[in-house]
């Protein structure tokens, strides 16, 4: 019997049947499908197969007269919005040949047999003439390798546990009959939403085709209300059964709900580059896991005024370049002062290789020293496209290195700490007191000085460590004066960001947002889906493989029943 592939081979085969029809097509890939390939190879792997072009799934897309083929793959089932797109692109161009690749098992959909069946002839009926070619596929395309033992599922990235408060009240609301869920726990997969079902179904079906994959046979254990759920769909799940008794090897599967541990979202753990890259670093659009790094340095454009846009970042994805790979999983699994000696020594080895006129220096490695070594291959265009991998890497570390807010990092992990030595139920008030003395208004805050955004980071994390809360005078009054404090700030403000304006501009009213930013008795329960909206830019998500910024801010815009 062959032996079954690592983990991130079998990411990586699973794109063989797709890329087998890239040739001479068209092809058109959603944003989770597009992150997880951006991992598995990139839109070169499909251009190197033929591929005549490589396009966002999107209703204002479509192929022009001499593109006669496309190739279309999506995350999604082939239902509602991914069948309108598909239909948009179809009837604006002049294909002749249509192929669709989902990676939603058949086996998931209630209509799925009817509706593959039924697929190819729409696909024909929109393109004209029920003569030509149409194909439906399926494909596990669900896991993008970052490196060989850390696998993330960008399509999941919404799904979140259910919370006690809103959701519970929800569910008992909907229930035709006049039972009543109790606690969460009571709660099983049937009596959940329809599309969340589906979602969870979904995640089993590829999980499953994931561990046959990779030919290990799992024991499931869960932390968490929805954790138990979805272990014991697997457990339960029917195709599994062939699979446990042909795999050769066994693993342990742990599922842990996000809200068991919020505190590991936003804390500021410190001594990991790659978890300050992805923290500081602007992420490239769609993307919940790798960063635009800015390629300046490395041409002699500027990117201002007319020139704004012009020059496509790099990032921190390198698949298809072993020495850029390698550095990548030294980063991943160093210390921040071990990582930047590792780019040192790439750099340096690298420019050795290439007899580039290096100059040596010891001791502590800065972020100009970095650039230094960088510019050395900006003359050669063909040195620079062999290591232009390992010198995005060198990039990124310079570029985070050097990041206004890079060094608050160890502002918030002093203050962490000092909320770990003094956490219990009657040491939060002083916590309290001490944040209030941090939140200053526009016009007095220093560039050194916590933002609004940061105070509530902070305030996640207290709370999360704290554990179940007892209100009294005391925490109640410090709580009154927190609120009235970042009431006024928010209002001090001349303009919100971005992330704040989705954060107010919900139905709820601006104070009591901050009621529940707080977390007071009535909304305790409340905290854990308002407040994570901004653990994905305060931490390292590559730890986080179910989660994605903008599904937090659907999320926080619900209004409060």
């Amino acid at each position: 019997m062959a032996a079954a592939p690592g983990m991130a081979a079998f990411c990586r085969k699973v794109w063989e049947p797709v890329v087998a029809k890239a040739r001479r097509a068209v092809v058109f890939i959603d944003q989770p499908c597009a992150e997880v390939l951006h991992w598995c190879g990139g839109a070169e792997l499909l251009l190197a197969a033929g591929a005549l072009n490589v396009k966002e799934f999107s209703s204002f897309e479509s192929g022009d007269s001499k593109q006669p083929k496309a190739v279309f793959v999506v995350s999604c089932p082939l239902r509602g919005r991914a069948l309108e797109v598909i239909k948009d692109v179809v009837s604006q161009s002049s294909f002749q040949y249509c192929v669709v690749v989902t990676a939603v098992s058949p086996t998931e959909a209630a209509d799925a047999r009817t509706l593959c069946e039924q697929m190819e002839d729409k696909l024909c009926e929109w393109m004209g003439n029920m003569n030509f070619t149409a194909e439906v596929m399926w494909a596990p395309l669900m896991l993008a390798p970052l490196s060989p033992h850390l696998l993330l599922a960008p399509a999941f990235s919404s799904l979140f546990p259910l919370l006690p408060s809103q959701d519970l009240q929800l569910l008992n609301r909907s229930r035709a009959d006049k039972k009543r869920f109790p606690g969460l726990g009571d709660v099983d997969l049937p009596s959940m939403p329809q599309q969340l079902q589906l979602h969870i179904r979904n995640l089993v079906s590829g999980l499953n085709q994931f561990l046959e994959g990779i030919g290990v046979r799992e024991e499931c254990y869960s932390v968490g209300h929805l954790s138990r759920i979805i272990a014991g769909e697997l457990a339960n799940y029917p195709l599994a059964k062939n699979r446990r008794k042909t795999a050769q090897s066994k693993a342990s599967l742990v599922f842990i709900d996000r809200t068991m541990d919020l505190a590991g979202a936003v804390g500021h753990h410190g001594d990991n580059l790659v978890e300050k890259m992805i923290s500081l670093l602007p992420h490239l659009p769609g993307h919940t896991n790798d960063v635009m790094v800015n390629m300046e340095e490395l041409t002699a454009l500027h990117s201002d005024g007319e020139l704004e846009g012009i020059l496509a970042p790099g990032c921190l994805a390198q698949p298809n370049n072993p020495a850029a790979q390698t550095l990548w999983e030294a980063l991943l699994n160093m210390k921040q002062k071990e990582a930047v000696m590792e780019v040192r020594r790439h750099l340096v080895e690298a420019a050795s290789k290439e007899k580039l006129p290096i100059k040596m220096s010891m001791g502590r490695v800065t972020p100009d020293q970095l650039k230094s070594y960088v510019h050395l291959f900006k003359e050669n265009a063909q040195v620079l496209e062999s290591h232009c991998g390992i010198l995005q890497l060198a990039l990124a570390t310079a570029q985070t290195l050097k990041h206004p807010q890079c060094s608050k990092w160890d502002n918030f992990l002093a203050f962490e700490r000092l909320v770990l030595q003094s956490t219990g139920k009657t040491e939060l008030p002083s916590v309290l007191n001490q944040m209030s003395s941090l939140i200053k208004s526009h016009s007095n805050r220093t560039d050194n000085d916590y933002s609004i955004e940061e105070i509530i980071v902070l305030l996640v994390y207290s709370y999360s460590v704290t554990g179940e809360i007892h209100m009294n005078n005391e925490l109640e009054n410090r709580e009154d004066q927190l609120k009235k404090a970042i009431t006024q700030c928010l209002c001090d403000e001349p303009e919100l960001s971005a992330l704040m304006q989705k954060i107010t501009g919900s139905a709820m009213s601006l104070v009591g947002y901050i009621t529940i930013l707080i977390g007071t008795s009535d909304y305790s329960d409340e905290i854990p889906r308002q407040l994570t909206i901004l653990q994905l830019q305060k931490a390292g998500t590559i730890c986080l493989p179910f989660l994605k910024k903008s599904d937090f801010l659907c999320l926080c815009c619900n209004p409060i029943m």
